[in-house]
Order: structure tokens, then sequence, then C-alpha cells
């Protein structure tokens, strides 16, 4: 190969570019009489550019992205993408959170006419802005101890109709929007929170100790009831008869070497001996 056959070579190579597995390309063309993105979508292969075109990779593979706070003292500010929203009170809290989502292959084209950016910045940009202003929409109707509370998964699950319905606009398949972790408030909400719990709690376990001593009670009057009566029956059953009966069936003929100022119950002087 000569020089100039190498040349040329080597800027056909620097023309072209490749479609990887996974994604489709969207041509865009920049000058000319069909300037403008192109209606045809680019499969997996390489692809010759050329000084007038640029080539948009767009995967069409479930994508997952979070927004968190990864600054600390040894970082810039900047590293913080976390998303801080507002309760019904004012209350700013602040949050982690992912989103994972998918861009079918026939929607390409159509998600990239509607922002005309690439894939990372749709998804840093508007998705976040979609996510953000949704968790606000939903957070400004609750309370702190609704949002830290049992309606966690309310607000989550409202989050994620806001955001389907809106990224579905615009071509992009939203499976869910998530929390990572759990919301950050300050210390002072935190403790009285803890508190209002504890409070809660001790209210049941007092509630749960009245009714146990209401139902022991109970059972004593049911059954000091039940040996009243069984008394009354007792005292109604012994007659005079009845004691003198049971006196003579039990005596065994023989009287007591010891007795009080009471005579026997078993009267025995009139009788005679044979």
């Amino acid at each position: 190969m000569n020089r100039r056959s190498l040349i040329l070579a080597t800027l056909l190579l620097a023309g072209c570019t490749k479609v990887p597995a996974g994604y489709q390309g969207v041509m865009v063309n920049l000058y000319g009489s069909d300037k403008g993105v192109s209606d045809q979508l680019y499969g997996v292969g390489r692809y010759y550019l050329g000084w007038n075109s640029e080539m948009y990779l767009f995967p069409t593979f479930l994508q997952n992205y979070t927004w968190m706070d990864n600054s600390n003292d040894n970082q810039d500010i900047g590293n913080d993408e976390s998303i801080t929203m507002q309760t019904s009170e004012g209350l700013s809290i602040n949050t982690d959170v992912g989103i994972t989502y998918q861009i079918q292959p026939d929607n390409v084209v159509k998600v990239f006419q509607h922002y005309r950016l690439g894939v990372d910045e749709i998804t840093n940009t508007f998705l976040r802005n979609m996510v953000r202003d949704a968790m606000n929409q939903v957070a400004s109707t609750m309370t702190i101890d609704e949002l830290y509370g049992l309606q966690k998964e309310k607000f989550i699950g409202e989050v994620n109709n806001l955001v389907k319905a809106q990224a579905a606009n615009s071509g992009i398949d939203v499976d869910k929007v998530y929390l990572i972790g759990t919301f950050r408030l300050p210390q002072t909400v935190i403790d009285s929170i803890n508190s209002k719990i504890q409070a809660t709690q001790n209210a049941m376990r007092a509630e749960n100790e009245v009714a146990l001593a209401q139902a022991e009670a109970q059972k004593l009057l049911v059954t000091a009831a039940a040996q009243a009566k069984a008394n009354q029956m007792i005292e109604a059953s012994l007659t005079p008869e009845y004691v003198q009966y049971l006196g003579v069936t039990r005596w065994d003929g023989h009287l007591p070497k010891v007795t009080g100022s009471a005579t026997p119950f078993v009267d025995i002087g009139n009788e005679k001996p044979n």
C-alpha cells in the first residue's frame, strides 16, 4: 500500500463509528439539504459518518442510575446529586434516589428528537428533574410523620405513577423509582419522631395492662359469684333433718372422750339396754 492509499484508509477509518451490541444509533446530519435527525435507525455495525454527520448511541437494555450524596469533607460539594423535597409543614428533607428504565428500539429516534441529547444528559437532567418534581409534588401533601412512618410506601408509589406517565410521553419506559436508604432529617426532628413513637408504644402498653387487669378482675368476679351461688345451694340443702341424717349415717357408735358444753347432736339418752 502506497502512502496515499494509507492516508486515505486512515481518514476513512477515522470517519467511521461503531454501534455495539445492545445499542441503537441515531444519525444527525449537520449541514446541507438533509440537515437534521435521520429517521433511519442504525443497528449493530460500523458506519462511515464523514465530516457532515454525528452518531448518537442509545442503549436499549435496562438502565439503572442513582443520584446520591457522595460528598464529604475531602470532596467537592458538586458530588452531591441527592434530591431534596419539602413536606406539607415546609420541612426540607433529603434522600438518595435510584431509577431503572429502558428505551425500546422503536422509540430511540423519538427520544432523541424530543430531547436532542445523549442518554447520559437525558438521564441526569430531564429524568432527574421529573423525579425531583414528582417527589416534591407528593411530599408537599404529606407530613414528616407520614413520610417517615407508615406512609412511605404510598409516597414512593405515587412518585412512580407520576414519573412513569411523564416519561412515557417521550418514549421512555420507567420500570421503577426507588429510595436508597432512608430520609436524611435534622437530628431534632428525628428525636421528636422517636419520642412520639415511644409515647405511642407506652400508651399501647398501658392499654394492654389495663385490659389485662380488667380481665383478671372479671375472672375473680365470676369465680366469686360461682362460689357464692354454690354456698347458697349448700346452705339451702342443710335442713336439720338432713344434718341429723348425716350424723347418724356417719357415726361409728363411740362417744367423743372430750366434749365441750354442747350436747351430742345424736340423741341416745332414752335408749334402754336389752
